[in-house]
């Protein structure tokens, strides 16, 4: 094997030395007050906030556990304090159409105590009119009035009397109205007596009734007049009366309708409806209206008196700043607000008080955070949405699926909407709406991009600590010692397997952090340790892992048949990672070659048994190409191969195992056996480069445990691509095996340099007739291939 392939120890992870800091535990930094590594992102929300443009909106990704939720409720938070507090909203009746309530607005703070106030004077309204009206004075007034029409009308009737008096007819006041009717003795005629009167008698006294109805219509609509004079005469008295006792009580609300006209307007408005509703206020007093002597009656008033109440939808504190809200489930209902149903005999009724205000609403003049993908779940929410931040006015109304059909609802006057949403969600999301969405682009036009590494200096590494100090105090933890951070930033690299950057997936991190101080607390710890960190990655790890144990089971009792020593023809250890979860872990898997001759071409058998993604097919597709371009350029292939994934029932795909597939069937063309202790990760192309792959630290680890498992040789390990090894952050034990000399990893740049990793011999270099040198790999496969060519052209 060749050692300048060999990875040294240095590679293997990142090393970071206690000296970069000048600490003992995170006890003495103070928390981080910044956001590490999110410029872009940070630049973006700034821009957005002070974009006040309509249509700059934001949409926010990044992967989850980055913290981009935290860091933007924190930099909102903190913007939208120093601005100013919107106004309270408040929905009131509308007099002229009660099923168009309207909205106003009041100074921030004061919706609730205007609303007290209100109530208090409606209520003050019910006790003191009833008592206004038993005024000594309004009672004369009053009794002016009637006794001024009633005379005039008493005049009138004499009139009549006088004209009907001597023709024997006498006037009746019935439920019909004024009627003339015959005398007798200055009393009403019966009928048993008009009867016996003789047909001449009779036939005078209904000419009279005819004169004196004819002369009585003539002067009814004078006593009509009359009515209605005295009516409105008593109206006004009453109005007056009203008028003074409401100017009497009101005057707590004039200090809102002096700030405000359009409350000054509601209240005018309120004053004339007290007028024309005044029965609401007199219970069983008064002018004889508004009779209540039973509770249903007395139900209803209050029912009616609720024409008065105001509805607050929104409140601010005072100097609190722009509301930032947070809406974790935005259904119709819960986004744009609702108008409630009372049942009554199983029909739906509502007024303006049960309007409610949603999130949208309630964020007016701040701003709204939410998850993206329940809106795009939902159409109608979302096309509402849009429609809401393209028209700048919110409309309160029943979402469609609860509308009755037949049942009149409100529809209050729309309200005026000036709101920054914040949509949170997947790259694919934001790139599907922009593509499908005309809309989406017009509305959201600012794009902050949370990312998931930061490259490590210094600086960065100081502010991780700093970061652990925060989450320290901030959920009570154990400070950290300083190889304790160390260990934790080894983990933030380890996450993103790179040793040039770590992670900013905060939400992980914080997990090892609370567990690491569950286990120096359980040791009786005064602060946290490096060990108490290994402890918590691998006690998580070990909860987790039941699945990897009984894959790795299956080789140490071949189930699966693996050979981790000796070596063997047209056969190679491929590496493949499963996800279980919250954890990774790697396998190998045998692969296995075998040529022939026959039809020219690959048999990848995975495809044929249709067990091969897209990805896995094109890399078999490569390995045609590398053999075409070293060994068909003189005479075409004329050989047979056949590629398995030995004992693989599930799905294949991805190309990470292309170069191990060529390998083998290097091997099995030149019949130069492999060392069966090396495991091969890498693609290829088709100029025989090999290429970096994903999952390189589970797919060693899991190989490792594996030979440890079937035991150890010392001539163990694993080939990678030598693009991969920036990538490496390996578990200590792996490291340790690495340098005692029993395990060992390669790197790779070619197919060639491969060769002479796994067969122990030279690939070879092609001389100017193209052919390769005997005793060489490539040398081997040219003679076989050109021997089947020969056999090939006699047996035509």
């Amino acid at each position: 094997m060749s050692q300048k392939n060999a990875v040294g120890v240095e590679d293997l992870s990142i090393i970071c030395h206690t000296d970069v800091f000048d600490f003992k535990t995170t006890d003495e930094l103070s928390p981080l007050d910044s956001v590490i590594g999110q410029a872009r992102a940070v630049g973006a929300i700034d821009f957005c906030l002070n974009m006040k443009t309509p249509g700059y909106n934001l949409f926010v990704t990044g992967d989850e556990g980055t913290g981009k939720t935290t860091i933007l409720k924190h930099i909102l938070k903190d913007f939208a304090s120093k601005e100013d507090t919107p106004k309270d909203i408040c929905l009131v009746n509308n007099f002229e159409d009660t099923f168009c309530p309207i909205p106003f607005y009041l100074p921030p703070g004061t919706a609730i105590p205007f609303k007290r106030l209100m109530a208090r004077f409606i209520e003050t309204l019910k006790t003191q009119m009833p008592r206004s009206f038993e005024d000594e004075a309004f009672k004369n007034q009053h009794k002016k009035i009637r006794e001024k029409y009633n005379n005039n009308k008493d005049v009138i009737f004499k009139e009549i009397e006088a004209f009907s008096t001597p023709l024997g007819i006498g006037i009746a006041h019935t439920e019909q109205g004024y009627k003339p009717i015959p005398l007798q003795d200055d009393q009403p005629m019966s009928q048993e007596i008009y009867n016996n009167l003789p047909e001449e008698k009779q036939k005078e006294l209904m000419e009279n009734i005819e004169k004196v109805q004819e002369r009585l219509n003539d002067r009814l609509k004078e006593i009509s007049d009359l009515d209605n004079e005295m009516q409105d005469a008593v109206k006004e008295l009453i109005s007056e009366k009203v008028q003074r006792v409401v100017s009497n009580k009101i005057t707590n609300l004039n200090t809102f309708s002096n700030k405000v006209p359009a409350v000054k307007d509601y209240l005018d408005a309120v004053g004339e409806d007290i007028i024309e509703n005044i029965s609401l206020f007199m219970g069983d007093k008064g002018s004889g209206v508004g009779n209540k002597e039973n509770k249903e009656i007395e139900k209803l008033t209050q029912s009616l008196l609720k024409r008065y109440q105001i509805n607050v939808l929104v409140v601010h504190r005072k100097n609190t700043g722009a509301p930032v809200v947070f809406e974790p489930n935005p259904s119709f209902s819960n986004l744009f607000g609702t108008i409630e149903k009372n049942f009554i005999m199983g029909a739906p009724t509502t007024d303006f008080t049960m309007v409610q205000a949603g999130s949208l609403l309630k964020a007016n003049q701040g701003y709204l955070i939410m998850e993206i993908e329940p809106l795009v779940a939902n159409p109608l929410v979302w096309e509402t949405l849009k429609t809401s931040l393209q028209n700048r006015l919110l409309q309160i109304e029943d979402a469609p699926d609860h509308r009755f059909s037949g049942a009149n609802s409100l529809k209050p006057l729309p309200i005026d909407l000036n709101v920054k949403v914040i949509l949170m969600g997947s790259y694919e999301t934001f790139r599907m709406l922009q593509q499908l969405d005309g809309k989406f682009n017009k509305l959201f036009k600012v794009r902050a991009d949370f990312d998931n590494e930061v490259k490590i200096n210094k600086k960065v590494m100081l502010q991780y600590a700093r970061f652990i100090a925060g989450a320290c105090k901030a959920e009570n933890l154990l400070p950290f010692k300083k190889d304790a951070v160390l260990k934790i930033i080894d983990y933030g690299s380890r996450l993103v397997a790179d040793q040039s950057r770590l992670s900013l997936r905060f939400g992980q991190v914080v997990g090892v952090l609370k567990e690491a101080d569950y286990w120096a607390k359980r040791e009786k710890g005064k602060n946290i340790s490096e060990k108490n960190v290994e402890k918590a990655i691998s006690e998580f790890r070990f909860r987790n892992n039941l699945y990897e144990e009984k894959v790795h089971q299956g080789f140490v009792d071949n189930t699966v048949l693996i050979d981790v020593a000796g070596k063997k023809i047209g056969q190679v250890n491929a590496l493949a990672v499963y996800q279980m979860g919250n954890i990774a872990f790697g396998r190998p898997t045998r692969i296995t070659a075998e040529s022939y001759m026959g039809e020219p071409g690959i048999i990848n058998v995975e495809n044929e048994a249709n067990m091969s993604g897209e990805t896995h097919d094109k890399g078999v597709l490569i390995i045609s190409g590398f053999l075409g371009r070293m060994f068909a350029q003189e005479y075409p292939l004329s050989v047979s191969i056949s590629i398995t994934f030995e004992q693989s029932y599930s799905g294949v795909d991805g190309d990470s195992a292309s170069s191990t597939e060529l390998y083998t069937v290097l091997s099995s063309l030149s019949g130069i056996p492999i060392n069966q202790g090396i495991a091969v990760t890498g693609s290829v192309n088709q100029k025989g480069e090999i290429q970096a792959i994903g999952g390189v630290n589970e797919k060693i680890e899991g190989y490792y445990d594996v030979c440890v498992q079937k035991g150890l040789t010392n001539d163990q390990g694993v080939m990678i691509p030598a693009s991969n090894v920036k990538n490496l952050m390996l578990r200590t034990d792996v490291i340790e095996s690495v340098k005692k000399g029993e395990f060992h990893i390669y790197q790779v740049k070619t197919i060639q340099e491969g060769i002479q990793v796994l067969f122990g011999k030279q690939a070879g270099e092609p001389d100017v007739r193209n052919q390769y040198p005997e005793g060489t790999v490539f040398g081997a496969v040219q003679a076989k291939l050109k021997r089947f060519y020969d056999q090939a052209i006699l047996l035509k």
